[in-house]
């Protein structure tokens, strides 16, 4: 398929009531499709599927779509969303060490590709601190500076070992043995669960 064919595709798994903040519909996404203005056509169905649970295909769809487009940042997300579907999501009110107390002095990527080590509370067979592994992306950046603060979305990498993890408890972010940056728990979404817009 190719970006139109895969948009409209993708356009035909969203409810046709659904709506955007701004009450955009799928009938106004179809006028875009008219105009070949997929790159518009793409974010606002990025935003319907924000707006409400839409199935795994949709965002395999725009995925593929925002790939051929070379839209990498929509592509990141598109599939990002994909891993929530599957794994399920927690959100996290973060907030990064500042750069003179930790190893980090650099920002972090907001699109996903980190996967740092998490302490969430589980220990080793030798009583040791345990840690767990989840994907990082800061919601409406970028980057996160050191000592910057931003509500985070994690993806676990195995989600059984997070099943305890509850609103208001606070984790430790991990990318070697010292503690990188500390998280509240904002909201778990168990696998195939809706989510609020990034």
């Amino acid at each position: 398929m190719d970006v139109p064919e895969l948009l409209e595709s993708a356009s035909l798994l969203v409810p046709e009531e659904t709506a955007t903040e701004n009450d955009i519909t799928v009938r106004d996404i179809w006028d875009y499709l008219v105009h070949d203005e997929w790159e518009i056509a793409l974010g606002l169905l990025e935003q319907l599927g924000d707006a409400r649970s839409l199935p795994l295909a949709f965002w395999e769809k725009l995925a593929e779509a925002a790939e051929q487009a070379r839209l990498e940042r929509s592509a990141a997300w598109c599939h990002w969303r994909c891993s929530e579907i599957r794994n399920g999501v927690i959100r996290a009110d973060l907030t990064l060490r500042p750069a003179a107390e930790a190893r980090r002095t650099t920002p972090i990527s907001g699109a996903g590709v980190l996967r740092p080590m998490w302490d969430i509370g589980h220990l080793s067979p030798t009583g040791g601190r345990a840690v767990s592994i989840a994907s990082l992306w800061v919601e409406d950046m970028p980057m996160l500076e050191p000592g910057g603060r931003a509500t985070a979305r994690l993806v676990p990498l195995t989600p059984s070992r997070w099943t305890h993890v509850q609103p208001g408890q606070q984790i430790t972010m991990h990318e070697d043995r010292t503690v990188a940056g500390t998280a509240v728990i904002l909201e778990v979404h168990r696998l195939a669960t809706a989510m609020p817009a990034r």
